[in-house]
């Protein structure tokens, strides 16, 4: 299939396309990310964006059920350099075009993802549109003109379960060819799902947790009762897609039960609903940070970690007035982790269980258990 892409800066290119084509907008973002491709298409954060990879060549391992951080591609699409789609790995189920088939998305190859990564580097993330039916340049820039912007949808309404449940299982297991079952430390928590990878929920199965996860409209009312019962011992804020100030009835909720001086962590948008819920609010950055090859610093010890990173918003620095700065991105400077100075919070801005990505920042979910 052909395909046609219109840019808000006025950029029109035509491209392939492989899946089940149609049309589609969204926000344009790069990731710089060598592996990891099924795990970032299936990343709930990603609602409302195209990915652009900047690793030229995308499908030669396929697709697997293991893989997936939730049940579908959330992504808007995806643009690619070149196209592979004969997998060549033993984990392979299906190819790539037939896991976008059955999502019913689609993806754009044959285009130089190079120079759309200059571009969004230079100009900082832009809007997009993209079809397979449509070909009129002038057509596609009124479609893009009449899409909404991804900081006037709640995405995170879409991508969150709607009913509670439990989550069980450990990470995979090769060797024993099944999920690891750690035995449970006598502590629960609940994870408010703004759209949590299921690689999280597994580290923290890891820690002998007991995991209950719970729609993004939880009311804070029915977690301080839980709390205050026993029945849960901390609350865990997860990753997402979109505009974090726009939550404001989940920013409320956080609010409350900060208040009732519950044991928090929040990683990603948790970690920035926290800072807006503290009356800090967040920032957009110019393009984000999108990978799994970004240098963060742990400011106690000094130690410098590779971490998966997702986000196009961040904390202000002034958020130092009441936390302690615990990371840092050495590409940027920016604020990547914080504890809170008055209560048993804190949160950080990267993916540290790095899915897909290396594993230096999984030390964190430990510091949960031990506030727990």
């Amino acid at each position: 299939m052909k395909a046609y892409v219109y840019l808000e800066n006025g950029v029109f290119l035509e491209a392939k396309a492989f899946g089940k084509g149609g049309s589609a907008f969204g926000e344009l973002v790069f990731n710089t990310s060598i592996t990891g491709y099924e795990e970032i298409i299936s990343d709930p954060s990603y609602a409302g964006q195209f990915i652009v990879f900047t690793m030229p060549e995308i499908g030669i391992v396929g697709t697997n059920s293991d893989d997936e951080e939730s049940g579908k591609i959330h992504a808007s699409g995806i643009f690619i350099r070149e196209f592979n789609n004969t997998p060549s790995n033993f984990r392979s189920e299906q190819n790539l075009e037939e896991y976008f088939i059955k999502n019913g998305k689609f993806g754009v190859y044959d285009i130089d993802t190079r120079y759309l990564t200059k571009m969004l580097r230079d100009e900082g993330n832009l809007r997009v549109f993209v079809s397979t039916e449509i070909s009129d340049k002038e057509t596609l820039k009124k479609a893009l003109q009449d899409s909404a912007r991804i900081e006037e949808v709640n995405y995170v309404s879409i991508v969150s379960t709607k009913t509670p449940y439990i989550h069980e299982k450990g990470h995979w297991d090769a060797s024993k060819g099944a999920y690891s079952t750690p035995k449970k430390n006598g502590k629960k928590i609940a994870v408010m799902d703004y759209g949590v990878k299921r690689n999280i929920l597994n580290e923290l199965c890891d820690l002998g947790l007991s995991v209950e996860v719970f729609p993004y409209n939880t009311k804070a009312k029915t977690l301080i009762d839980k709390f205050n019962s026993g029945e849960i011992h901390g609350v865990f804020l997860s990753n997402g897609p979109g505009e974090p100030k726009m939550l404001k009835d989940e920013i409320a909720q956080i609010k409350e039960i900060i208040e009732a001086r519950i044991p928090i962590f929040g990683i990603c948008l948790g970690h920035q609903l926290l800072s807006n819920a503290m009356g800090y609010e967040t920032y957009k950055l110019k393009f984000g940070q999108h990978g799994a090859n970004h240098p963060v610093q742990n400011l106690f010890n000094k130690s410098i970690e590779i971490t998966a990173q997702n986000h196009n918003y961040n904390v202000p620095e002034s958020i130092a007035e009441i936390c302690d700065i615990t990371h840092r991105n050495l590409f940027d400077g920016t604020i990547e982790g914080v504890r809170y100075k008055n209560y048993p919070v804190f949160s950080v801005q990267h993916h540290p269980e790095a899915s897909a990505g290396p594993n230096e920042s999984k030390y964190i979910f430990k510091e949960f258990l031990e506030i727990l």
